[in-house]
Parts: C-alpha cells; structure tokens; sequence
C-alpha cells in the first residue's frame, strides 16, 4: 500500500496516511477539521540496464566528441 503525504491549509499540519489505491483521499484535518490536500513528490529517473549508456542521464561538461586542436593549426574556413 502507498502512502501519502497531506498537508492542512488552514493550521499547514503534515502528516502520512497508508491507503489503499482505490480509497478516497482524506479531506478533514484531524487537528483543526480544516481542508487537506494531497502532497504529489516528484519520482526521479534512473536509467540503468544494458539500454543506456552512462552519460544518458548525467550533464556532461560540453567538451565531449570535441576533437582538440593543436596551438600551431588554424580552424577550418567554410568557402
């Protein structure tokens, strides 16, 4: 079973609930009866497995695939 986050908005109570995925969300504060809502978490993405390489989810530094010039060569001119 999940459990959920809910927060009062009127006296900003938090608290946890275990409940089953087909009951209703709580809606009365247990401290002040005022209204709850229901906290939503972001979930994070791992990407792992032979489908992914390692760079998939991390930023890199930009100079990846560039290929480093010599002091001596100048840059390539397109005509």
């Amino acid at each position: 079973m999940p459990v959920y986050d809910y927060e009062c908005n009127l006296c900003n109570f938090r608290f946890e609930k275990r409940q089953r995925f087909d009951e209703e969300p709580l809606a009365i504060c247990p401290k002040c009866q005022g209204k709850l809502r229901r906290i939503i978490h972001s979930t994070p993405v791992l990407f792992k497995g032979s489908g992914f390489y390692v760079t998939d989810s991390r930023k890199g530094t930009g100079t990846e695939g560039t290929a480093e010039r010599k002091p001596d060569q100048k840059p390539h001119q397109v005509k």
